[in-house]
């Protein structure tokens, strides 16, 4: 039975493909064209792997073909004919490529199918797009858009090129998320390592393919909430060139208050049952995340925001979100921004460009036309 093993064609065209592990195993971290219709369920998998240890391959096989069969059987390969109608070009995958994958794929040739197998499954494709991030990382010139927080940088990444995103950028928070900083928890949530590692892959696969230039990208530290940055990439940031945005204090803290705070109470009222229940999440996610950096602002420090924090909150839920601006300022002032200075001043990477947000805007689109040879 057909086997393939074209990763690179697979992951820049999104082919869809079949994970036929259990759930479980699944939910820690797959490949993002992926959809589980597994051969076995969890329950079904902790079984089977449980009489292989006890009674040998054998008897495993055996009770493993006994768990799915009849009507479970039937379901599960209905699912998979319904999947390949939908998918031509698509194939199947389990974690080595090996017992339940050929099952899967031997059981949709019963039925007159005959659907692609990924050579070494799961394990070959992860092995495959982490040596490409390596190598994509080392052979790949990088720009680092850096500048305090609250500077706008994502929204300059994704909205800064005439109202889209530059050529050659990566939304780091994007794929994680996640907006940065013990303030940046989204409603939803993150994004598994594996499963973000893996569409930040595929994401420089991408702009490998289809672009030239210097791959954009934010300055961040290590976790993006709990998503950390793959060693080679957190390297090569850390020897790549700065474009420094120069905000206004004001501006910082009026973006901080529209993207960290009213937009994740947004987020959450789309979420939760009632508004109350979205302000009290609301509430209590503003509460942890100063709880969180709570050693490093002192004592002191930490509880004088925390009381213009109540105060943020106790006028918000009479319908002033005003206050917000208050405790965001004298954060951003005592906090992040020595924070900030201390790791510019510490770094060694040259700053190429430094401006206004226009002003970076103008210097990216100018490198990047000549670039692509449409300077004027």
């Amino acid at each position: 039975m057909k086997l393939v093993n074209n990763f690179n064609e697979i992951f820049l065209n999104d082919i869809p493909l079949i994970d036929t592990r259990a759930p479980v195993e699944f939910n820690r971290g797959s490949v993002p064209s992926a959809t589980n219709l597994p051969l076995m369920i969890d329950r079904e998998r902790s079984a089977v792997g449980t009489c292989y240890k006890e009674q040998g391959s054998d008897a495993a096989v055996a009770l493993g073909h006994q768990l799915v069969s009849g009507a479970i059987k039937e379901e599960r390969v209905n699912a998979w004919i319904d999947f390949v109608d939908r998918h031509q070009d698509g194939a199947l995958f389990c974690f080595r490529g090996g017992m339940r994958s050929q099952i899967s794929q031997s059981w949709l040739s019963d039925r007159g199918i005959e659907y692609p197998r990924i050579e070494g499954g799961y394990k070959a494709m992860r092995h495959w797009l982490m040596a490409q991030l390596d190598r994509i990382c080392a052979r790949c010139e990088f720009i680092v858009i850096s500048g305090k927080t609250g500077s706008a940088k994502t929204r300059l990444i994704n909205k800064g090129n005439a109202g889209g995103p530059f050529a050659g950028s990566v939304d780091l928070e994007g794929l994680a998320n996640h907006r940065g900083s013990a303030f940046g928890r989204r409603a939803s949530a993150q994004p598994t390592q594996i499963n973000f590692e893996h569409a930040l892959a595929i994401a420089l696969l991408k702009i490998e393919r289809d672009y030239a230039g210097p791959i954009i990208i934010e300055d961040e530290s290590r976790l993006i909430g709990r998503c950390a940055l793959p060693a080679a990439l957190k390297d090569r940031l850390a020897q790549s060139p700065l474009v420094v945005i120069d905000a206004s204090l004001q501006s910082r803290v009026t973006h901080t208050v529209e993207n960290y705070i009213l937009a994740n109470f947004n987020e959450l009222i789309g979420m939760a049952t009632t508004r109350e229940q979205a302000f009290e999440r609301f509430s209590q996610s503003l509460r942890d995340g100063l709880d969180r950096i709570q050693k490093r602002l002192g004592g002191m420090k930490h509880k004088e925001l925390s009381g213009l924090l109540k105060h943020a909150l106790d006028a918000h839920a009479q319908g002033d979100d005003s206050l917000h601006e208050e405790w965001i300022r004298a954060l951003l002032v005592s906090y992040y921004d020595p924070m900030y200075d201390h790791q510019l001043a510490n770094r060694r990477q040259s700053v190429i460009f430094s401006g206004n947000r226009e002003e970076v805007m103008g210097y990216l689109q100018d490198l990047q036309n000549a670039q692509w040879g449409t300077g004027v």
